[in-house]
């Protein structure tokens, strides 16, 4: 059984990507293959850190627990919005706290965006920033456009049908390098 963590990016106040998130949290968990463990950065609410968690002389218990989470997990999806043409601060500072936890580390991206291109600039930057760190990312971001039709605040989706596909498309990328990860390292 894998397990996967879901990276809710956003810390905004109204924030939409969340809903996302939520969705692919409860696909997941319906699925007998996977667990899943959801992180909201809004919840863990993180001050700007000044150094990397290896270089840290005494972490906050928070922080060593993030790191933990995804140290532990089989694979990563990260939902972020859209801002700017780029990804929240929010989420550069919890990629660059950690730097091993990181190192080939199977990761789907889902960009969300209000408009209709669903975030295809912040794929690009988070690509660069990921594969400098070495992360492993996965082809073919699922793309949410139109996030406010798309999915209700609870996370429900307007055509649940269609992003059921989706979601089984982009967890299929991610169980395949789960499970060659797995025999790399068997």
């Amino acid at each position: 059984m894998s397990h996967i963590v879901i990276l809710s990016a956003s810390i905004r106040d109204g924030r939409m990507s969340h809903r996302v998130a939520q969705h692919l949290h409860r696909h997941i968990t319906s699925r007998a293959a996977h667990t899943a463990d959801l992180i909201d950065l809004a919840e863990l609410d993180f001050p700007l850190f000044h150094e990397r968690l290896k270089f840290m002389t005494a972490p906050a218990p928070e922080v060593v627990a993030f790191a933990e989470r995804i140290r532990n997990a089989d694979g990563v999806i990260i939902v972020s919005p859209e801002y700017n043409a780029s990804f929240p601060a929010s989420l550069k500072n919890v990629i660059d706290l950690l730097t091993d936890e990181w190192k080939r580390k199977p990761v789907a991206l889902v960009p969300v965006s209000g408009g209709a291109f669903g975030g295809a600039q912040v794929t690009l930057q988070l690509l660069t920033t990921l594969w400098k760190i070495r992360a492993w990312v996965m082809t073919g971001a699922m793309q949410v456009p139109t996030v406010k039709a798309a999915f209700d605040e609870q996370g429900v989706a307007a055509e649940a049908e269609a992003w059921a596909k989706r979601c089984d498309a982009l967890l299929a990328e991610l169980e395949w390098a789960m499970e060659a990860t797995r025999r790399m390292r068997g």
